[in-house]
């Protein structure tokens, strides 16, 4: 096993796998606190139909995924904020006529796209330089971003009400955080794909909120599960042959029963 690592392709898998464990799970922290896992699976999904306009216009995918995910996620935050519909119903609509319109895309194309339907999937292990790259820049962006409104999207967090009567920007945080998810999704595009990357924001979210209730040690384990997820799924896809995506996922599933198991909330609840 350690030899696989002197190999440029695993190199790369591990940095990007490392960035994106951290990325997803600090976005999870909100995205779990704030209840909002359905926009975070509605904005994965709607990713397809962005990654197939790339391939149809014969541009970078990745870029045609980043500007239809930020399309989608402030077209979901203004129509609900706006008050004429509700968050998931906004959710419902722009997750099923994205993957509408990914499908759509696909039949104009001719022939069988194996790139296409490594989006779907995940290929961690086919992750190039220059995606190592992008990963690199598109997570500096986030955790910066992140680490300057820190205090205000964790008021808003807990007590939104409360941070709009003391004056602070609510609709801009908002717009913000989903902004934040659109780009950590586009990031972890390629490491387990559309169809799984909202359990990879999610679940090692969920995992530490079961070990702790404090804020910033949530965020600290969350990144911790997020990075076991990701490298330990990588390497035992690799020497089990499994598909990297799924496995990943379902080592971090296994991570979120195991905090369940030990959690104090559910010890107390059992008293």
């Amino acid at each position: 096993m350690i030899e696989v690592l002197t190999y440029t392709f695993m190199q790369r898998a591990l940095v990007a796998g490392v960035l994106i464990g951290v990325v997803c799970a600090v976005i999870g922290v909100y995205v779990v606190l704030r209840g909002m896992s359905f926009i975070g699976a509605g904005i994965a999904h709607a990713s397809f139909g962005g990654v197939a306009l790339g391939f149809l216009l014969g541009i970078n995918p990745v870029i045609s995924a980043i500007t239809f995910c930020l399309a989608v996620a402030w077209g979901i935050a203004w129509i609900s904020r706006s008050g004429r519909i509700k968050e998931d119903t906004a959710v419902g609509i722009f997750f099923a006529s994205t993957m509408a319109l990914g499908i759509l895309v696909i039949g104009l194309m001719e022939g069988y796209n194996v790139d296409l339907f490594s989006y779907l999937f995940g290929s961690i292990l086919a992750i190039t330089r220059e995606d190592v790259w992008l990963t690199v820049g598109l997570s500096a962006l986030v955790l910066t971003l992140v680490g300057l409104f820190f205090k205000e999207l964790l008021f808003i967090t807990f007590d939104p009400e409360t941070a709009q009567v003391l004056g602070l920007p609510v609709n801009f945080l908002h717009f913000l955080l989903v902004t934040l998810i659109a780009l950590t999704v586009v990031i972890a595009l390629k490491v387990v794909g559309i169809i799984l990357v909202s359990a990879l924001i999610v679940t090692p979210a969920a995992a530490a909120w079961q070990l702790t209730d404090r804020f910033g040690r949530m965020m600290i384990l969350a990144a911790l599960f997020g990075i076991v997820s990701t490298v330990g799924g990588l390497l035992l896809s690799y020497a089990l042959n499994t598909a990297s995506g799924a496995t990943i996922v379902l080592l971090s599933t296994t991570l979120f029963f195991l905090a369940l198991f030990l959690s104090p909330k559910r010890r107390l609840a059992w008293k």
